[in-house]
Parts: C-alpha cells; sequence; structure tokens
C-alpha cells in the first residue's frame, strides 16, 4: 500500500481503473477534509509529513488536477461531489480575475478570505483554462460518441446557482446542434434546443 495520500489516485478513476469498491474508497479520501480545500484538491493530504501548502507539489492546488478528479468522481457516480468541486474553483478563479492560474496555495478555505495564490503560478495558464470545461462535462455527465453520431447524457447536474445552460454549436461528425441543460425541480432535464445541420440521438441517463 502506498503509506502517501497524494491526489494522483484520483487521475486512477478518470481512466476507470479501479474496481467500484476501490474506487469508493479513493472518493471518501479526495472528498475528505484532508484533501478538499474547499477551493478545489490539494495534491497531497493535509496530515502527510511533508504537507506543505506553500509548496509547489505537496499540498498546493493545482485547478487541472482537481479537474481529473472530478471527471474520475464523475465516472464513478458522484456526480454532487463534482458539483461542489465545479462550485469551488469558478469561486477561486473569481479572485484571480477570472482566469484560472497554474496553481495556488492549498490553505483551507475560510468565509470571507480569498485563496492564496502562488507567487511564481502561470496566470493565466492553457491546462487550468481548459479544467473549467471538464468540470463542466463531469457536472453535466455529457459524451459525444463520434463513431456512432450520438450524445449520451448521463445523471446531469448544472453547476450551483445556473438553472439554465446551452452549449451552442455543438458539432458531433459533420452534424451542429444547440443541447440545453435546465433545472425542473429536483431533476435537469437535456433537450436538443435546435438543429443547425442533420438529426443527432440523443440519450438520457437519469
Amino acid at each position: 500500500p502506498c503509506k502517501v495520500r497524494t491526489s494522483n489516485a484520483g487521475h486512477l478513476l478518470f481512466v476507470g481503473l479501479p474496481e467500484p469498491a476501490r474506487a469508493q474508497m479513493v472518493a471518501d479520501q479526495l472528498l475528505s477534509a484532508s484533501f478538499h480545500s474547499g477551493w478545489g484538491l490539494r495534491t497531497l493530504a493535509d496530515d502527510a509529513v511533508f504537507f506543505n501548502p506553500m509548496s509547489y507539489h505537496n499540498g498546493s492546488i493545482w485547478p487541472h488536477d482537481t479537474a481529473l478528479c472530478g471527471a474520475g468522481l464523475a465516472r464513478y457516480g458522484e456526480r454532487e461531489s463534482v458539483v461542489r468541486l465545479m462550485s469551488g474553483t469558478f469561486e477561486s478563479a473569481v479572485h484571480f480575475n477570472m482566469r484560472l492560474p497554474e496553481l495556488f496555495c492549498g490553505f483551507t478555505r475560510a468565509p470571507g478570505e480569498a485563496p492564496i495564490a502562488y507567487p511564481v503560478a502561470c496566470l493565466p495558464q492553457a491546462w487550468s483554462a481548459g479544467s473549467a470545461f471538464m468540470l463542466m462535462q463531469a457536472c453535466l455527465g455529457l459524451e459525444i460518441d463520434g463513431w456512432e453520431g450520438e450524445i449520451r447524457v448521463g445523471r446531469p447536474r448544472l453547476p450551483i446557482g445556473i438553472d439554465t445552460l446551452t452549449l451552442r454549436h455543438l458539432g458531433v461528425g459533420d452534424r451542429v446542434v444547440d443541447l440545453t441543460f435546465q433545472r425542473v425541480g429536483d431533476r435537469v432535464v437535456a433537450f436538443l434546443a435546435d438543429r443547425h445541420e442533420g438529426l443527432v440521438p440523443l440519450i438520457v441517463r437519469t
């Protein structure tokens, strides 16, 4: 067994490697206060000997790492937890002028306080910018199957504070559609709002 708990295990969830029982153990760790700071996931558990929230790798928060873990959690059914991660990531971006940095410090979120910047982090940074879209896809349970030419949506959830979301000009092969997600009571429904070019099957699992 690995004696040092890191967020790397969440990447295994992203590729679907662990069996469900082991995946749940990893999910429980990632969603605990040891990893989840309120802004995102730390790279190292806060009770580790080498934990330092101001270090580059040993306890800081990398948005792309949070997104990979979030996509993995969604793969194993932890959709509500991904909504929390999405919320924390968005709220951290607000404090960085809506540009997610390469990383920031892994201090626990406190009421009224902003996330602590890592002084030499790249800002903006490409893979951090892409993290928001990966987390959004994980929340929505969205899959595009180009081979079959269909859109699949599984147990969709919308981010906190958003009741309607439309993805416009979504390409599926040579076809283009608009896909809308809408909150209805405690459910989120998905439907094709417009078909610009051709018909695309939409399969929704609730």
